[in-house]
């Protein structure tokens, strides 16, 4: 027991006074005081000593406590944003899915077009081809008809689906370039996502007996180029709604697409149905005209020959009338050499006189007569001449326009198993033809 505890005298002043050294003779009170200073310095000593070593061991159990809660909880922060950045990947992931879907969806509409768009060529070189084939019509034919207007209307019609068509497939490429840049954008996104994962998970998979673990230099230093959670959750929000953006407009595009092209086919066939139907309807007035020009020929070629034969009645006729006018001129020139006072004008003479002058009255009528008659048949013939040329004109229209519906009969039948129906250089055709359509044989 120390003397403070044993009631002692406390010497607290001199506490820090060291024991007598030396020789010579100390007195009692020195080797007193000697002993007392060893004994409470040797104390105060342990009680210090006592004191670091409990707070040694204090300190020991808190820096183990924190450091083990310290590094639970960093692995708790890693697992949260390994979970997070893993939302992140898979959000991208499904955000690229869809994109890469929708890039796809596009691209076909987006050939669908280009297909459609070619497509429209045939009906504007159909429609080109039927107005060029038709510039050969004749004559009183080279008018500016109906199917002339429709097929004028069907040119126009075809370029402005054209024009539409391309439009919306330039509007395509300029999407898809858009989507291909956004998709470039989730995919670098996505690629940082993966790389942090595997950073991330490798740190997570750390502990205190990994191989690679060692001191760093500086490793609380702020890397350059960092940003803040705030800037980084903005910007894959910023890449995830520009590529939802970007693919909700190109939804709407093929949706305009496929509309551009249901309305554009729908306004071609609208304009060929009617086109067709300008021409049957011309085809049958121009049947309908040669057929009654046709019968006009006949009628006109029944009244010539009977024209003909009453000419050559009336010629008959005349020469019978002159061979009675020289029977009258050569009684009457024979009477004059009667004799002396049988010179007479008696009932022969008188008779012959007045059929002379009546043959001549009915040969003249005659003559007249035969000049309308020959004036008649004249204009007959010119006429008949103009009727044949009308019927050769509407022939060749009524041929072309066959032709050209021939022609247009690509539009509805497929290539490989189209046959044409008129011969294009010697004009027939193929069909079995009606009495009014056999006028087409005529151009041969």
């Amino acid at each position: 027991m120390t003397r403070a505890r044993k009631g002692l005298p406390s010497n607290r002043g001199r506490l820090t006074e060291e024991p007598a050294k030396g020789g010579g003779s100390a007195r009692w009170e020195d080797w007193y005081t000697n002993s007392y200073l060893l004994s409470t310095n040797a104390e105060r000593q342990r009680d210090a000593s006592h004191q670091i070593r409990q707070e040694a061991r204090v300190l020991c159990n808190e820096t183990n406590n924190q450091t083990i809660w310290d590094e639970h909880d960093n692995r708790t922060r890693l697992a949260e944003r390994i979970d997070t950045v893993n939302r992140w990947k898979e959000m991208l992931d499904k955000c690229l899915t869809d994109l890469d879907a929708e890039i796809d969806a596009l691209t076909q509409m987006k050939e669908s077009a280009e297909q459609n768009l070619q497509a429209k060529n045939l009906p504007l070189d159909v429609a080109i081809e039927c107005l060029t084939l038709r510039e050969s019509r004749r004559d009183i034919d080279v008018v500016k008809d109906l199917v002339e207007e429709e097929l004028h209307k069907e040119v126009e019609v075809t370029e402005a689906t054209k024009k539409a068509l391309q439009q919306k497939i330039s509007q395509a490429f300029e999407k898809l370039c858009l989507l291909q840049e956004v998709r470039q954008q989730l995919n670098s996104d996505h690629r940082g996502k993966m790389e942090t994962l595997d950073i991330d998970r490798g740190c997570y998979s750390l502990n205190l007996k990994s191989p690679n673990i060692s001191l760093k230099i500086n490793p609380t230093r702020v890397p350059n180029g960092s940003t803040t959670l705030q800037q980084w959750d903005d910007c894959s929000q910023f890449n995830k709604n520009q590529a939802e953006a970007e693919m909700k407009g190109a939804i709407e595009l093929r949706e305009a697409i496929a509309l551009t092209i249901a309305k554009t086919n729908n306004e071609l066939e609208a304009q060929r149905v009617a086109t067709e139907f300008a021409f049957r309807k011309r085809l049958w007035e121009m049947e309908k005209v040669y057929s009654d020009l046709k019968w006009q020929e006949k009628n006109t070629l029944e009244e010539i020959a009977e024209l003909q034969e009453d000419i050559r009645h009336l010629e008959e006729d005349l020469r019978r009338k002159l061979q009675n006018l020289k029977l009258c001129h050569t009684r009457l020139e024979t009477r004059t050499y009667r004799p002396n006072v049988e010179l007479c004008r008696d009932q022969a003479q008188y008779g012959l006189t007045e059929e002379v002058h009546q043959l001549e009255a009915t040969t003249a009528a005659l003559k007249q007569k035969l000049a309308q008659a020959q004036d008649a048949l004249d204009a007959l013939y010119q006429h008949l001449a103009w009727l044949q040329a009308d019927i050769a004109c509407k022939a060749n229209s009524m041929l072309l326009d066959t032709k050209c519906m021939d022609i247009r009969r690509k539009l509805t039948m497929p290539a490989e198993k189209f046959v044409p129906e008129v011969d294009t250089f010697t004009r027939t055709t193929n069909r079995t033809l009606s009495p009014l359509k056999t006028c087409q044989l005529e151009l041969t």
